[in-house]
């Protein structure tokens, strides 16, 4: 049995999510890539993978063994590029997945100069406003605007912070009226972020004013939100980051300018696997420079 590839065909089973996801992505036949992990499984004499019609999950001693294998994979990597004396440039594939709007408008302009300066990196960059689970759905690099996960087989970084500006559409404000305080907004249409974002948290020149507050719209993306504003549906909470980079949040009015100073944190987090990955390292660095720099508090 030739483990090294055998270990290789396993990981990259568990992070496709089936043999023929795995089979695609090595570039080598589904019967291979079963073989493979077969005569890993009678090796260890242990199941480390359910298979079913539908999808292929690792058992749970699968799953401590599918963790110990990056962790191999990675050192192997690193391994090799110090011994042919390229430490430091990466290469390889780095899967990496980020929110839809702050992906498209500051994730990927970046990625593109990355990959211009390690032209031996290939990224695949995923874009979904949703809770994404770095290890099970085979991903190097997630980057989150919200608080930081605690986790064991996590680590996080901080990018960088943008802030929440409450605005409105003129139009809106003069058929509904101008808030004066907080509390006016439990009487106006709040466009929400997702159907749990019933509260806002504010701060102000009395601290942190937390308001409950309900609407007809919700949606699990910002530049979503920003367009119903900008079109008089109501009042939205958004981030600066979308407020700089679209032509039509021109035609936004700020509402309570004085409780406009919530932040929110950009992180990126991995698999704590993954620490010694050259690549990874070097993307962390890259988006944690120029993130920074880019001033997205406002």
């Amino acid at each position: 049995m030739d483990k090294l590839a055998s270990l290789y065909a396993f990981t990259q089973v568990v992070e496709a999510g089936g043999f023929a996801a795995a089979a695609r992505q090595m570039n080598v036949g589904r019967s291979a890539v079963n073989k493979l992990v077969i005569a890993l499984e009678n090796h260890l004499q242990v199941q480390l993978l359910h298979r079913s019609t539908r999808k292929v999950t690792p058992t749970p001693t699968g799953f401590a063994f599918y963790e110990k294998c990056v962790q191999i994979l990675a050192d192997l990597e690193e391994a090799e590029l110090s011994a042919s004396q390229l430490h430091g440039e990466p290469k390889g594939l780095l899967r990496v997945n980020a929110p839809m709007t702050f992906g498209r408008m500051q994730v990927a302009p970046l990625v593109a100069k990355f990959m211009a300066q390690y032209p031996q990196v290939q990224i695949q960059l995923t874009l979904e406003d949703r809770f994404v689970e770095a290890i099970a759905e085979g991903y190097d690099l997630v980057i989150r605007i919200a608080e930081p996960v605690e986790s064991a087989s996590l680590i996080s970084h901080p990018l960088c912070e943008t802030k929440l500006i409450l605005c409105a559409a003129p139009s809106y404000l003069e058929r509904h009226g101008i808030p004066q305080s907080p509390g006016d907004l439990a009487h106006h249409n709040c466009l929400r972020y997702g159907p749990t974002g019933n509260t806002w948290h504010l701060v102000g020149p009395q601290g942190e004013v937390s308001v409950n507050v309900s609407g007809s719209f919700c949606a699990n993306n910002g530049e979503a939100l920003a367009i119903a504003a900008a079109a008089g549906l109501g009042i939205a909470q958004l981030p600066q980051f979308i407020l700089d980079a679209a032509p039509w949040t021109e035609q936004l009015t700020v509402v309570l300018p004085e409780y406009n100073h919530r932040t929110l944190s950009t992180y990126v987090l991995y698999p704590i696997n993954r620490h010694l990955s050259i690549k990874v390292k070097l993307l962390c660095e890259f988006l944690q420079q120029h993130l920074a720099a880019a001033d997205l508090s406002g």
